[in-house]
């Protein structure tokens, strides 16, 4: 699996250039053929410098010239689609005028205007077939308008054509005397597509010559332009200075637009690494670390409201997580349906939260800080793609505050350092025996613990949550949180869950940290945890009233690098405990160490 990010956010040329457009629709609609077509029919020349693959073919006629891309008709395919919607000026939308508007191409029209397109043309192709039935015409065009009515394009034009036979591609078909249209190309040519006016954007990718008075800071300027004397804004610290060169591959220049890359030298030092994004003074940018997204997933494994992923927005990297799926979008309806879990190609608006304050701008303002997308953190495929719609006012209204007693000295008062350690095994492998005896044997000597077990907890803090795969995610995301809670007081903490899933213990590691945070896997063989089945749970699971039960219903993953591994099976307590202490190093600090 190709696990680089896709194209579909990364900047595109913005100086005059070829109209981008993109030809879409389902599967077996024509678009490589209406393709074909129009550059024979048009004598259009090869643009040179342009690509020229399957999938991007780069032309010209005397009028203008032109990069089209073809986005696949398959699902399968909507990473692909993302891309090259992300950078076009326009879609050809085809239609099979036998078969009409089908799920498929709701979903490219719908994909089309969250990527920020607003000029569309509806081409109902094939209508050779249907006799260039006017009727049939028509009632394509009534629906796809019904549709499209939320989609906020600018422009929707409808053309009545036959690709295979040239007909309203370059010159108007005699078959259509009641269409009086333009023809594709005259459509094409016509389009005003300019951008609007944008403010500077410029995510750092690297800093020349480290160590200078006043380094370098090169990149590609995402939107807008800077000229040499501008006053420029490090977004993250607010520091200021003027641009006093402009540096590309061939030279200095005195203004470096949208797609330009270049090397930035300040008239004073100021900091700014990989990451950072720059903006003119007059015109500072904002950031959040929690907002409002609409996601299109691309990933067979679900997304989960809890579960942790990298977000990639311009240059910046940080942790995010779904914090919730506000609504699944029906791609042929468009209506918003609850939802708890995102499947492949499902499109939803979600809030996120990420690990630390991230530039960001809307979509709909800006494609390079509104773009991003979601990585797998173990597989480094790319999951989702996002459009930002806007940030949650709780990211403005909530403050660390800063607090006159810490850890550290709650520690001293206790006597010995907190710790988390985290038990995790099958049901009945004896994590919450072994998590009881291990706090009776660390009580005797005077520590501080406790104890946050499966089943109490779901009595009470987490009573609101079953046991689907996106319940048991929430389920250890709220745990992680009170235990690092937990060992701030200075505790000893022992969690006694299942946690199946790897991904959320090694999120409950990262958010505790790795120095306070010890795994101990219960090695317990699954048929020794049935035997004793001291629940029941095993027997309601083998007679199909238990659908979910880990190890059974549902997966259990075990862990792959446990700091402790006990052998749940041999029942000897006592060297279990002992194993545990070891392991740990906790006690009593002498009092002259206080």
């Amino acid at each position: 699996m190709n696990t680089s990010p896709p194209a579909a956010f990364s900047a595109a040329d913005g100086s005059p250039g070829p109209l981008h457009v993109i030809t879409c629709g389902s599967e077996g609609d024509g678009k490589s053929t209406l393709v074909d077509r129009l550059l024979a029919d048009a004598g259009a020349e090869r643009e040179q410098g342009l690509p020229n693959d399957p999938a991007s073919r780069g032309f010209s006629t005397r009028q203008r010239s032109y990069l089209v891309a073809d986005a696949p008709g398959r699902a399968q395919h909507t990473r692909d689609l993302l891309s090259a919607a992300s950078t076009a000026d326009a879609a050809v939308l085809l239609v099979d005028a036998c078969a009409g508007l089908r799920t498929q191409t709701r979903r490219h029209a719908l994909i089309a205007a969250l990527a920020g397109i607003r000029h569309v043309v509806l081409a109902i192709n094939k209508m050779d077939s249907v006799g260039f039935d006017r009727a049939r015409y028509d009632d394509i065009c009534h629906a796809f308008a019904s549709f499209a009515l939320s989609l906020d394009f600018v422009s929707v034009t409808t053309i009545p054509l036959s690709a295979a036979h040239g007909d309203n591609l370059v010159q108007r078909s005699a078959r259509t005397p009641w269409y009086d249209g333009p023809t594709l190309l005259v459509c094409l040519e016509s389009l005003d597509a300019a951008p609007p006016p944008s403010r500077f954007v410029f995510p750092v990718q690297g800093i020349g010559q480290p160590g200078t008075e006043a380094p370098g800071f090169s990149g590609t300027v995402a939107e807008g332009s800077i000229r040499v004397g501008d006053q420029i804004r490090v977004t993250a610290s607010g520091q200021t200075a003027r641009v006093a060169e402009i540096i590309a591959m061939d030279g200095p220049l005195p203004v470096a637009r949208r797609g330009d890359a270049v090397t930035l030298r300040m008239d004073a030092a100021i900091d700014a690494a990989r990451g950072d994004v720059l903006s003119l003074a007059q015109a500072p940018l904002e950031t959040t670390d929690q907002f409002e997204a609409t996601l299109v997933w691309m990933d067979e494994d679900a997304g989960l409201v809890g579960r942790s992923y990298d977000i990639e927005l311009a240059t910046q990297r940080a942790q995010a997580s779904l914090t919730a799926i506000k609504h699944r979008i029906d791609v042929d309806t468009l209506a918003h349906e609850a939802s708890r879990k995102l499947a492949l190609d499902d499109i939803a608006v979600c809030n996120l939260a990420t690990s630390k304050a991230l530039c960001f701008d809307t979509y709909t303002a800006s494609h390079a800080l509104g773009g991003f997308i979601l990585v797998d953190r173990y597989t480094r495929a790319t999951v989702a793609a996002g459009m930002i719609r806007h940030s949650l006012r709780r990211a403005q209204n909530v403050h660390k505050q800063a607090l006159a007693v810490a850890r550290k000295d709650r520690e001293r008062l206790n006597g010995h350092a907190g710790k988390v350690v985290w038990f995790t095994g099958l049901s009945g492998s004896g994590k919450s025996t072994l998590a009881n005896a291990l706090e009776v044997a660390l009580h005797e000597q005077g520590l501080r613990t406790y104890i946050l077990d499966g089943d109490n907890v779901r009595q009470g803090l987490n009573k609101d949550l079953g046991f689907t795969d996106a319940d048991r995610v929430e389920n250890i995301r709220r745990i992680a949180e009170v235990a690092r809670l937990m060992l701030d007081a200075g505790l000893i903490v022992m969690t006694a869950f299942i946690s199946p899933f790897r991904r959320e213990r090694d999120m409950a590691r990262e958010l505790i940290g790795t120095e306070h945070f010890v795994e101990v896997f219960v090695d317990t063989p699954l048929e020794v945890c049935e035997g004793r089945d001291p629940k029941g749970l095993y027997k309601k699971a083998r007679s199909g009233q238990l659908p979910n039960m880990t190890g059974i219903g549902s997966p259990y993953e075990a862990p792959e690098h446990p700091d402790v591994v006990i052998a749940g099976a041999s029942g000897d307590l006592r060297a279990a405990v002992a194993q545990l202490a070891t392991a740990l190093g906790v006690g009593r600090q002498p009092a002259a160490e206080r």
